[in-house]
């Protein structure tokens, strides 16, 4: 039996794209968060718009071109539109629309926050579950480390992660973490609590734990 908790990672931005500026030494453009449309009869092409950091020139991500107007559905034409931020950040974030404008993102350019209730450790061990498992909720994919939520949301120093790493005490997915996965939405970790308390707490520690338990 497992109690689960949820750790969710919210993006503060879209990532930058490295591309070289035409008007000035620039090399990096922001998600402008608006679309241009222009239809040419029964035709329609559709782009994202970018913006050089330093001189605000105009970049076109294409999303769609030449295509039937009636090839879109009516919500997501309303959406492209009205400038839907939300569907901009859809795009801004999709590796596929990259590729097919062999276009390449800095992800690192991505600032992101974790969200967690901030339960004590100790309050975690004393459960009566042999596992303890964590949703992780992550709408955005911008390659970053899952054992990097892990280490923040339980506070673990570097060396401490790479123990429970080495001695397969994390799961993901029901298979061992590996220390370059990327997190990705919906990942659920489970760590054997036992394992865990072995590597944070001393002996004297522990059986202080086990009686309270």
């Amino acid at each position: 039996m497992s109690i689960e908790y949820t750790w969710v990672v919210k993006a503060q931005n879209t990532p930058l794209l490295k591309k070289k500026c035409s008007h000035c030494d620039g090399d990096r453009f922001y998600c402008s968060d608006k679309f241009r449309l222009n239809a040419q009869k029964k035709n329609i092409d559709i782009w994202l718009i970018y913006r050089c950091v330093k001189c605000n020139t105009r970049y076109n991500m294409t999303l769609f071109s030449r295509i039937r107007t009636e090839s879109i559905s009516k919500e997501i034409f309303n959406r492209l539109s009205e400038n839907d931020g939300d569907l901009a950040w859809e795009y801004a974030f999709s590796s596929e629309t990259r590729r097919k404008n062999n276009a390449e993102a800095d992800l690192d350019s991505v600032e992101y926050e974790i969200q967690f209730d901030e339960i004590p450790i100790e309050q975690m061990m004393a459960s009566d579950s042999e596992i303890l498992s964590f949703k992780i909720k992550c709408p955005f994919e911008f390659n970053l480390r899952l054992s990097t939520v892990i280490r923040t949301c339980l506070q673990l120093s570097s060396s401490k992660m790479n123990q429970l790493i080495d001695a397969d005490a994390i799961f993901v997915h029901e298979r061992p973490l590996q220390k370059k996965h990327k997190v990705q939405n919906g990942d659920v970790v489970k760590i054997h609590k036992d394992i865990l308390k072995s590597f944070l707490f001393n002996e004297e520690e522990q059986v202080e734990m086990s009686l309270k338990e």
